[in-house]
């Protein structure tokens, strides 16, 4: 089987071809370089229109001297998302080629092409993916059938992020590979630093490092802080992935992936998870049609592909409205793993997982619940009193009473970053633990507080997390629980599904360090949406529970909340 794929969503006219028997991927691209400023995107689809007819006819004089002619079983294409002038363009070329060779449509969400090809190369078979590209950044993961977005930037993408930077500076596109290069020479100074539950903002960090610049502050210095910063969000929220999930498998996709510091952060994270990581080679991360061919191949061999007349481009086409028909099929079976540009999937990191695995199916099997994850996940080893890891802290069971919970230093941060973020959530959390009582909500007792070294002593709760014994009538007690905190002036910061505890007489919330005070509308509808994605993300049959959480709210809570909650649904980066 050979697949054209053809990719052209924002800046790249890309052709390639894929033999699914031999493995082989041969491409063939043309980047648009704009003069100045970033992409613009009437100018990118003429460059689209120009290049195309070129890779293409390369793409297909390969395949021709390969195999000769008529070897081609199908055009695949980059429906979307992506630039709409640029996507028109290539979606035309396919079906003028579709057609002329007679062969079937296949029309490629891009993003899932990202994760496809990082699952193909790996060898992985359920891998999580952080999709870290110019217009995108996201996190996803596959539950019931399709991918789930379990986490992703509420304003712009990661990429374009630092564009506009280095365009402020006044360094010419693309920027990430002149950041990385001065950040060899920079220092540390503080910038701020926005996770919200999952997701992720980099608007304020881009007009915080603009500030600096102007002030004077050496441009190394911005750019070496600018990279600890935003790779570390990204990696931190991969690990909630990985700790929401369950999962020990992670791959990296998109251009902004072929930074070294963002793939070491990645590689020292999985390292200290046990959980196995790899980065495709380059060719495979920035935007290329070799993904599109190879992705192409799996749903052509599971018969997903698309008529002409049904073919239409989607600008805003969600990696999770892609019914994924082709895991569980022959063409489905990983392939060979890559280990180019991989820095953690070593034989070590393997083995290193797999005792995880079995040491967690150990406590599962020999404590049942009581040994659950205070925060998210089992991760033990035998003969030692349990340390139960979630993505944030270690929690060791003292007794039957109490916990204490560590925050670890994370290898991947930068140490002055580390030290503050384990302070700073040590202390919130103490504080709005106790605030949350005093406003109804259940949540265990602080005995001790240890700001030094980020250590609380706390009441054992629960015997469960909802995530495994989720049902809608819990889901509306947490959704009055968030709304009681809202009235009393601040957010929980990471109400998922892992923080909150059942099968004590009532649920209970945990794990308040990404809280703090506010009383804005947008703030506690982003908490009620970090809730709603959580369910999303690891429930069968999550709308009738989403609708109870939002019921329990509503009976509590302020009814703009929920209007506002509609805007943040429809304002992700994919939409």
């Amino acid at each position: 089987m050979r697949v054209l794929g053809i990719e052209g969503t924002a800046w790249c006219a890309s052709a390639a071809i894929h033999d699914a028997e031999t493995d082989d991927v041969f491409i063939e691209s043309d980047a648009y370089e704009p003069d100045s400023g970033g992409i613009h995107p009437r100018e990118a689809a003429e460059h689209m229109a120009d290049a195309l007819p070129e890779v293409i006819d390369a793409a297909l004089s390969y395949a021709e001297d390969a195999a000769g002619a008529g070897s081609i079983d199908a055009v695949a294409f980059s429906r979307g998302p992506g630039l709409g002038p640029c996507l028109r363009t290539v979606g035309t070329a396919a079906r003028a080629v579709a057609g002329t060779l007679e062969v079937p449509l296949v029309g490629v969400n891009h993003m899932v092409a990202h994760l496809e090809i990082g699952r193909h190369r790996s060898g992985f078979e359920d891998p999580i993916c952080l999709n870290a590209s110019g217009a995108n950044a996201h996190v996803l993961g596959y539950h019931n059938g399709r991918y789930r977005v379990l986490g992703e930037t509420m304003d712009t993408g990661v990429g374009n992020a630092i564009d506009k930077f280095t365009r402020h500076v006044g360094w010419t596109h693309p920027g990430g590979p002149k950041v990385e290069r001065a950040a060899a020479d920079g220092e540390y100074v503080d910038l701020p630093y926005v996770v919200k539950g999952m997701d992720f903002s980099f608007s304020g960090i881009m007009s915080a490092a603009k500030d600096l610049y102007d002030e004077g502050v050496p441009v190394e210095d911005v750019c070496f802080s600018l990279q600890e910063h935003v790779f570390a969000m990204l990696t931190e929220v991969a690990e909630r992935a990985l700790s929401l999930t369950g999962n020990d498998q992670l791959v990296l996709g998109g251009g902004v992936g072929q930074n070294d510091r963002l793939r070491e952060m990645l590689a020292t994270m999985c390292a200290q998870r046990g959980v196995a990581f790899h980065a495709p080679e380059p060719r495979f991360l920035r935007d290329n049609a070799g993904m599109i061919a190879v992705l192409g191949a799996r749903m052509l061999a599971a018969g997903d592909t698309i008529p002409i007349s049904e073919s239409a481009i989607d600008p805003n086409y969600r990696p999770d409205q892609v019914p994924v028909t082709w895991r569980g099929t022959a063409a489905s079976s990983a392939g060979p793993a890559d280990t180019t540009g991989t820095a953690a999937n070593t034989t070590d990191a393997a083995t290193t997982a797999a005792d995880v695995a079995t040491t967690a199916a150990d406590v599962a099997t020999t404590t049942a619940d009581a040994v659950r994850d205070v925060t998210t996940r089992v991760a033990t080893r035998r003969g030692e009193t349990p340390d139960l890891r979630g993505a944030e802290a270690v929690v060791e069971i003292v007794d039957e009473e109490t916990v204490r919970k560590r925050r670890r230093p994370k290898a991947y941060r930068h140490p002055t970053l580390d030290e503050t973020l384990r302070r700073n959530r040590t202390t919130l959390e103490a504080r709005l633990l106790n605030e949350a009582r005093r406003a109804g909500v259940p949540t265990p007792l602080v005995h001790d507080v240890d700001v030094e070294n980020a250590e609380l002593s706390l009441q054992y709760v629960g015997t469960a997390d909802l995530a495994d014994r989720i049902t809608p009538d819990r889901a509306r007690e947490v959704g009055v629980y968030l709304a009681r905190l809202h009235r009393a002036g601040f957010v929980h910061g990471d109400p998922t599904t892992r923080n909150v505890r059942v099968g004590g007489s009532v649920p209970a919330l945990i794990d308040f360090g990404l809280g703090y005070h506010t009383g804005h509308v947008e703030d506690h509808a982003m908490d009620l949406h970090i809730l709603e994605q959580s369910i999303r993300g690891t429930a069968t049959d999550p709308d009738p529970i989403v609708s109870a959480a939002e019921s329990g709210y509503t009976a509590v809570g302020k009814a703009d909340v929920l209007d506002r909650l509609r805007t943040i649904e429809g304002r992700g980066r994919y939409r």
